[in-house]
């Protein structure tokens, strides 16, 4: 009945991000369309009328070719943008983009929490 002394440490456990119920594996997998369904009234009606935009698809496109140009285990490049408006997406977790505020680009992680 002698304690021996040795601690065993305990795997740390992560918290799995979910959006409204959806993990973000599935939030990956979902379409636009699927995607507006689950999103909140502002973001679904500027979804619906404005992610054609010509703007909001070039800085999709260039967010997606950082991503794919980064080294595994690495940050992409930073990706400069005046759009401050844009909807976060499932597909923009884990990129980096400078936003301009006016003077500078800010340079922003965009997380899953986001």
């Amino acid at each position: 009945m002698a304690d021996s002394g040795v601690i065993v440490k305990q795997k740390r456990s992560f918290r799995k991000y979910t959006y409204r119920g959806v993990d973000l594996d599935a939030l990956l997998a979902m379409k636009p369309d699927q995607l507006a369904e689950i999103f909140g009234c502002r973001a679904r009606r500027k979804m619906m009328r404005g992610s054609k935009q010509r703007q909001y698809t070039q800085l999709l496109k260039k967010l997606r070719k950082a991503k794919k140009n980064a080294a595994p285990d690495e940050k992409p490049a930073p990706v400069k943008t005046h759009l401050r408006d844009m909807l976060i997406m499932p597909e923009m977790v884990g990129s980096i983009v400078g936003i301009y505020n006016g003077k500078v680009f800010n340079q922003v992680e965009i997380k899953s929490e986001m």
